[in-house]
């Protein structure tokens, strides 16, 4: 059996036995919430994938939660599934490819996957790095996004952006500098690959110099503070879906 971890939340957890984005080894019901319909819908569709199925007293789910949120439901899992760099371009449309480099935040990071998938995003690419420990609490603060996005791996952000230039996209880093195009203006409709680094430390100014777009959100009033990593994802995936709209 592969190195287990926890998802909490319906959400979370329909979206793993949807997608299969990962082996699912156990799923665990509150007992007193045993005829809940979301509670039944669930069990069903675990027993019929041949996953194991246990009611258990909500203290039992209480004590493996990290939240106060999972609703009486926990699965045990398995690690996450990665697909190649290349599946994440089988989409019939311009591809609308992003990395998330550096999002040190578990809350912060499925606060972006949600807004990705929710404006389309075809993918998502990350470095290697172990979430396992932060699953459900990606799980939960993605809604259950975290594990219906396709996710693939590159050792840096420099050998993404090179690969995906290299098959046709247009590289465009969000960046609140002198030089940088506002967002409204850029034509956001190519197929693109859009680096989104984290609150604290950004992208390597090296990779800003190479990108064939650097993108500034305007704002509607002076204001000299930078957006929030969730708030600026979102603002730049719904412009991209608005103009592809």
């Amino acid at each position: 059996m592969s190195a287990e971890t926890l998802l909490e939340g319906w959400l979370s957890i329909q979206a793993a036995l949807a997608t299969g984005s990962r082996t699912i080894h156990q799923l665990l019901l509150d007992e007193g919430k045993r005829y809940d319909w979301r509670m039944s819908q669930l069990a069903r569709q675990a027993v019929a994938a041949g996953i194991s199925v246990a009611y258990r007293p909500r203290a039992d789910i209480d004590s493996m939660a990290d939240g106060a949120s999972h609703g009486g439901i926990v699965a045990l899992v398995g690690e996450r599934r990665f697909v190649s760099l290349d599946r994440l371009l089988e989409a019939d449309s311009a591809a609308f490819i992003v990395m998330l480099d550096g999002i040190e935040d578990p809350y912060n990071f499925g606060g972006a996957i949600r807004a990705l998938y929710a404006a389309g995003a075809h993918g998502l690419v990350l470095r290697p790095r172990n979430w396992t420990s932060a699953s459900a609490i990606v799980g939960r603060a993605s809604a259950g996004a975290s594990e219906r996005i396709p996710v693939a791996i590159a050792q840096h952000a420099a050998a993404a952006a090179q690969f995906f230039r290299a098959r046709g996209l247009a590289v465009a880093q969000a960046a609140n500098a002198a030089e940088s195009t506002s967002l409204f203006a850029a034509d956001l409709t190519q197929p693109l690959f859009l680096l989104i680094g984290g609150e604290r430390r950004g992208l390597p100014r090296s990779l800003s110099q190479r990108a064939d777009m650097q993108l500034r959100i305007p704002y509607g009033r002076e204001f000299s503070a930078s957006l929030g990593t969730v708030s600026a994802v979102a603002a730049i995936a719904f412009e991209v879906l608005r103009q592809r709209s």
